[in-house]
């Protein structure tokens, strides 16, 4: 199954006002990257979000997250999030805020 091509488009139409995004297509979907590190992405109808280490317990029990487990192999500090929890703009631009946030603690490459 192909990402989400509307999905992806909500998202370039929030991260396109932002600086330092770039996009780069990956593991059969699409990735987001802010000053050079992976944020978000798409992977068939999920968005795939960067939250770190510290975060990644408490998100977990929030509705509509996953593991981000697309090898067998989970990745602490990244999150699946489903349809239902990405469906309002205001969903949406929480979690890719939230990956901003984590992300920007990183050096930049």
């Amino acid at each position: 199954m192909p990402y989400d091509a509307h999905l992806a488009e909500r998202v370039r139409k929030i991260v396109g006002r932002k600086k330092a995004f770039g996009e780069k297509k990956m593991f059969g979907g699409v990735g987001f990257l802010h000053n050079g590190n992976m944020c978000i992405g798409i992977w068939k109808e999920f968005l795939i979000v960067r939250i770190g280490p510290e975060a990644y317990e408490a998100a977990l029990e929030e509705p509509h997250v996953q593991e981000f487990d697309i090898t067998g192999r989970p990745m602490r500090g990244w999150v699946m999030v489903d349809a239902d929890g990405t469906d309002s703009t205001d969903a949406l631009g929480s979690w890719i805020d939230r990956a901003i946030e984590f992300v920007e603690t990183l050096p930049k490459k």
